[in-house]
Order: structure tokens, then sequence, then C-alpha cells
């Protein structure tokens, strides 16, 4: 199975940026889709962004579109999220995801079967 280390998560203020990285395991799977998810307290996990690993397709929520910026660096396994114009309700423990199983629906977190621990993204007002 895939393993896959985020990093990047911290405190920001409201206005400001952070950049989030996702390292997958050495290339021995086929990743169709590399993805963000987060989850609040008390709320369900929700889709953030997506990107097929060719890149030629990028996918958002509603909510961060124009804000955040997905891409993904193959030659170091990478995949990034870059957040600006972050806002309180940005705050979330934040996932990486991939579906290795070419499932291909960027969406819907049952599409993924990798998983990273998650890293905390924290917006003060």
């Amino acid at each position: 199975q895939v393993q896959l280390v985020e990093s990047g998560g911290g405190l920001v203020q409201a206005g400001g940026s952070l950049r989030l990285s996702c390292a997958a395991s050495a290339r021995t799977f086929t990743i169709y889709l590399m993805g963000w998810f987060r989850q609040a307290p008390g709320k369900e996990r929700e889709f953030v962004a997506a990107i097929n690993w060719s890149g030629s397709n990028t996918y958002y929520a509603d909510s961060v579109k124009g804000r955040f910026t997905i891409s993904r660096d193959n030659a170091k396994n990478t995949v990034y999220l870059q957040m600006n114009s972050l806002k309180p309700e940005d705050t979330a423990v934040y996932y990486c995801a991939a579906d290795t199983r070419g499932v291909g629906i960027p969406r819907s977190s049952y599409a993924y079967n990798g998983w990273g621990q998650g890293t905390q993204v924290t917006v003060s007002s």
C-alpha cells in the first residue's frame, strides 16, 4: 500500500498563506489521483482538491476555488496544496489521499485507498 506523509500545516492569521506537501512512497504503484481532504471538529471529512498524476486535470471544492492550488512534482513523488487568503473556516486537519486502484472519482473519499496521517491547519481571525 502506498505510504503518504504530509507536512506544512501550522497556525496562520486570516488572509495568510500556507503550503502543504504530501510525499508518496517509492513509485511501485500507479497513482491515478492524489487528493486533499479536510476534517474540522464535529464535521465530516470533506473534499478540498485533487489532481491526476499527469497533472492535466485538477478539481476543487467550491469553497476553495480561486484560493487554493493543487500541483505535483512527479520527480519528487510529491503533491502540494498552496493555500492563499485563508479563512477561519479553513481550520481543519488536512489529509492527503491516493487512488492506486483507478477508481477515478476525485471528489469521493471512497475512491482513495491510501491516506496520510493528517496535518493541522489553524487559521486565527
